[in-house]
Formats: C-alpha cells, structure tokens, sequence
C-alpha cells in the first residue's frame, strides 16, 4: 500500500487550514501513520507530474489529479470516495471505492 505525497501535502494543509484535527504535529503524525501501517510514500515525480496534466479536464483540483497520476503510473489501484474519480476512463479498472 502507498499514498502520494500530495496526499501528505493535503494533509498538512487541512490542519494549517485548521480543517482537519490531529492528535500529535502533523509532521510526528505522518511519521507514525505511514510507518506504523507499512504505508509507503509516492513521490511526484516529472512523469506524474506530466501525466497530471495531460488527463482530461474533469477534475479541476491540482492535488487530486496528482493523486490519479500516481495510481495510473505505478498502475495501482486507487482508494477514493471522490465522486468525480470514476468519470476518468483512465481509472477504469483500478477504482476501489467505499
């Protein structure tokens, strides 16, 4: 299992945005949630980053693009309960939502 690091981003954010609530700083947070579960950490990379931006204009939040790009180029399946994600045909087969 891994997450991108625009995941990790989005995270961060949230708490700066005082949106999301953590129980320890985001950084020791992270830490702890990625190693304790075995979570690995996706860089973007050129490539995703490229890919990103060449997937149809469906979803205009850069960060969730970035997450699509991941999944397409490490041709992994995608956990998301985004509405939007099922309409890229690019993610046909690779969805998993709850």
């Amino acid at each position: 299992m891994a997450v991108s690091a625009i995941s990790c981003f989005e995270v961060s954010l949230l708490v700066k945005q005082r949106k999301l609530e953590l129980p320890l700083p985001v950084g020791e947070w992270l830490t702890e949630a990625l190693s304790a579960s075995g979570v690995d950490c996706l860089p973007v990379t050129c490539e995703i980053s490229r890919l990103s931006v060449s997937l149809q204009d469906i979803h205009k939040d850069p960060a969730d693009r970035i997450i699509i790009a991941t999944a397409i180029s490490h041709n992994a399946l995608l956990a998301s309960v985004d509405c939007v994600f099922p309409e890229y045909s690019e993610l046909a087969g690779r969805l998993v939502a709850r």
